[in-house]
C-alpha cells in the first residue's frame, strides 16, 4: 500500500513550536519511525506553507497513492478549496490534528476538510497519524 502523509503550513515547525501543545519531537522524526513501524508500506511525506502547493499534491496523489493522511495545519478551517480538492479525488483522505481542534478558539472548532475526508483523527499528539495509516491499511 503507498500511503502520502500531506502537511500544511508551520508543521514543519513541530518540536520546537508551542511545545506545550504540539510535543517536542519533530515531524520527520515521528515520520521515520511511521515508516519502521509500517514497513509493509510505503510510505512518503511531503510539507508545504503553501496552499496551491498543497492542492497539487493531493491532485498528483490521484495515480500514486492508494490513500492520504493528511494535516492541513491551519488551512483546514478556511480552506475549501482544500476541501473541494479532498472531494474530487478518488482515493481516502484521512484528516489530522495533532491538537484537539474541539477544545482550542472557537475559529479552530469547524474543519472544512474534515467534511470530505473519510475520517478525522484529533487530539492524538503524533501518534494520531499512526492512527490514520492503521486506519487506511484495514480499510
Amino acid at each position: 500500500m503507498r500511503i502520502l502523509i500531506l502537511n500544511g503550513p508551520n508543521l514543519n515547525l513541530i518540536g520546537r513550536r508551542e511545545p506545550e501543545i504540539y510535543g517536542n519531537q519533530s515531524l520527520d522524526e515521528f515520520i521515520d519511525t511511521l515508516k519502521q513501524r509500517f514497513h509493509d508500506c510505503e510510505i512518503d511525506s511531503f510539507q508545504s506553507n503553501h496552499e496551491g502547493v498543497l492542492i497539487d499534491k493531493l491532485q498528483e496523489a490521484m495515480d500514486k497513492y492508494d490513500g492520504v493522511v493528511m494535516n492541513p495545519g491551519g488551512y483546514a478551517h478556511t480552506s475549501i478549496a482544500l476541501m473541494d480538492t479532498v472531494k474530487a479525488i478518488k482515493i481516502p483522505v484521512v484528516e489530522v490534528h495533532i491538537s484537539n481542534i474541539f477544545e482550542r478558539e472557537a475559529f479552530r472548532q469547524h474543519s472544512y476538510t474534515a467534511e470530505a475526508a473519510v475520517k478525522s483523527i484529533a487530539g492524538h499528539g503524533l501518534e494520531g497519524y499512526a492512527e490514520a495509516v492503521e486506519y487506511l491499511v484495514k480499510r
